[in-house]
């Protein structure tokens, strides 16, 4: 075997993240040698064909090319044309059953090594501390049940049409049209698809992350799942007419040239027109005060960033951006229009200007609200985030009321727990607050630390939108941030990024000695690292569950409730 290669082999074994593998046996020198090959993206059962992209000492890694026959798992047709194309999907020809038992197994196989399930011999005198565990959560939604995706503009081939969609497997660079995404709202592929025709028919470039140019990034759509109103953000570089002199002036004083060469009041007009039984003239739509070509009159923007109608026929006037061959549910409440220049790929803003409608949606998560900007964290499945934190507030209890609940007893009602009530709760890694409103019943102080400040401001807007009056949010880094705090806490929660906690601040908050965690992970391998050092210093995992927020794809949330022994 050499790099290049080509090999075929039956998937035998799977871990996390959706990575396959199998033994592949060739002969050198007369001697029969083993390899482990890991192909990514394969599901177990299937007979794939591979080209080995890596090679080590007794082990593999190959990038899968072909399906050669299906697994025995794989007992549906997938709900999206681009299933096969797409990077964003890897389940949804298994049926939902078989995606919670894979991601569950998956979990239990990367904390095997920290956690003991209670499904082992008991008598090989496993040493690991033994957890409570509640099995995996269903999401109540399958598809059609994120509420937020970034689209990329890119090109299908080289030097291709422009295209707006979404990465192709296995490609960084790639990007596929969508027009039938499964785990979307039907409104949004419409919204993709008349954006990428509009710029196509303009011939506005895309923005290139090889060499730095171009104009069209990102179009970023997220929606309600309580009203079911949208927010459309087109997000482009800098690099217009404007030369570098001018380009830091104010919006309404001389970027003009950037609302003619992107054509935004006619962009955002198509907009609001898609859902409409028929169509609409863009002539009455303008961004900041341009004349009107026909009637020669003027509209302007109210303080809310609507645009006022003229009067006249329907052909003279601007969509409402209802879909009406849909449904009501889907509607367009704001679009907005953000400049970012970072060379990473994430947005990060430069400018944001509202072109029209609200900047904000309103979300409601057991019984609370909540105003989500448009660069606020929020988890992207609304109502699989109810589970989640249901989950949260049940372990919390739990701890709060020294042990397991009796059988009946409902832990997650905060209304009749009262009398449970702790001192000082610290959420670290707050994002938007939810975790640390949902705490507040419960506790005579909630603090939240979160680094986004956008985030921060979020949450306590929110607080007082709930009328919340002990929750406290403090923008920073957790591990700085944590040395200001004078109340020390009577519990923690951690629900932090994707790498876990910093070691660093990790040491600070075991220097607590608090008698419980509730620790929140998306990736169950940061967990792992992360629980390890807990049990070190004195902490074990005494109940836990898997939380599927991301059906059809291979991600999955863990919770783990810690007791301090000792």
């Amino acid at each position: 075997m050499k790099k290049g290669d080509i090999i075929e082999g039956v998937i035998e074994e799977y871990s996390f993240p959706n990575k396959g593998s199998f033994i592949y046996k060739e002969e050198v020198n007369g001697e029969t040698i083993e390899r482990k090959v890991v192909v990514k993206d394969a599901l177990p059962g299937q007979t794939v064909k591979a080209r080995v992209i890596k090679k080590k000492q007794g082990r593999a890694e190959a990038r899968l090319l072909d399906v050669k026959k299906k697994s025995p798992l794989e007992t549906k047709k997938p709900m999206c044309n681009h299933f096969y194309q797409c990077g964003g999907c890897t389940y949804q020809t298994l049926p939902y059953t078989g995606q919670l038992k894979l991601k569950e197994n998956m979990v239990k196989g990367v904390l095997g090594n920290v956690i003991d399930f209670g499904d082992s011999d008991s008598e090989t005198g496993n040493p690991l501390p033994k957890i409570k565990w509640d099995g995996i959560s269903g999401s109540p939604d399958q598809f059609r049940y994120r509420n937020k995706m970034e689209f990329t503009f890119g090109d299908e081939e080289k030097d291709g049409p422009l295209t707006l969609g979404l990465h192709r497997k296995n490609s960084t660079h790639d990007i596929i049209p969508i027009d039938s995404c499964a785990i979307v709202s039907p409104a949004w592929n419409m919204i993709v698809k008349y954006t990428q025709d509009f710029y196509r028919k303009l011939g506005v470039p895309h923005y290139n992350s090889f060499t730095h140019k171009g104009v069209l990034r990102n179009l970023v759509i997220r929606q309600s799942a309580t009203d079911g109103s949208i927010l459309v953000n087109l997000v482009t570089t800098t690099h217009h007419s404007i030369d570098e002199n001018t380009r830091n002036i104010p919006w309404n004083e001389k970027r003009s040239e950037t609302v003619d060469e992107l054509h935004l009041p006619e962009y955002v007009a198509g907009l609001l027109s898609i859902g409409m039984p028929e169509p609409v003239g863009l002539d009455a739509y303008t961004s900041h005060g341009y004349e009107k070509i026909k009637t020669g009159k003027k509209i302007v923007r109210d303080t809310k960033g609507k645009f006022q109608r003229v009067e006249g026929s329907m052909y003279d006037d601007v969509g409402n951006g209802e879909f009406e061959s849909l449904s009501f549910y889907n509607r367009i409440a704001g679009v907005l229009y953000t400049e970012c220049d970072t060379m990473a790929d994430a947005i990060i803003p430069d400018s944001v200007t509202l072109l029209y409608g609200e900047d904000f949606l309103m979300e409601e998560v057991l019984g609370l609200k909540f105003k989500i900007s448009p660069f606020s964290f929020f988890q992207t499945n609304t109502k699989g985030s109810e589970v989640l934190y249901s989950k949260v507030r049940e372990y919390v209890l739990e701890a709060l009321a020294g042990g397991a609940p009796e059988p009946g007893e409902n832990t997650g009602d905060f209304e009749t727990v009262n009398e449970k009530k702790t001192g000082v709760i610290y959420d670290l890694y707050s994002g938007t607050g939810t975790i640390a409103q949902l705490m507040s019943p419960v506790a005579d102080k909630v603090y939240g630390i979160e680094i986004i400040e956008e985030a921060v401001k979020a949450a306590e807007e929110n607080a007082k939108l709930n009328g919340l009056t002990n929750c406290k949010f403090i923008a920073g880094d957790v591990l700085k941030k944590l040395d200001e705090l004078e109340e020390k806490p009577d519990l923690i929660i951690l629900d932090p990024p994707r790498d876990g906690v910093n070691p660093k601040a990790l040491t600070k908050i075991l220097s607590y000695g608090v008698d419980n965690l509730v620790y929140i992970s998306c990736k169950p391998t940061s967990l792992a690292r992360d629980l390890e050092i807990f049990e070190a210093n004195g902490y074990v995992p005494v109940r836990g569950c898997a939380v599927d927020m991301f059906p059809n794809t291979q991600h999955c949330e863990v919770v783990v409730s810690m007791s301090r022994v000792g």
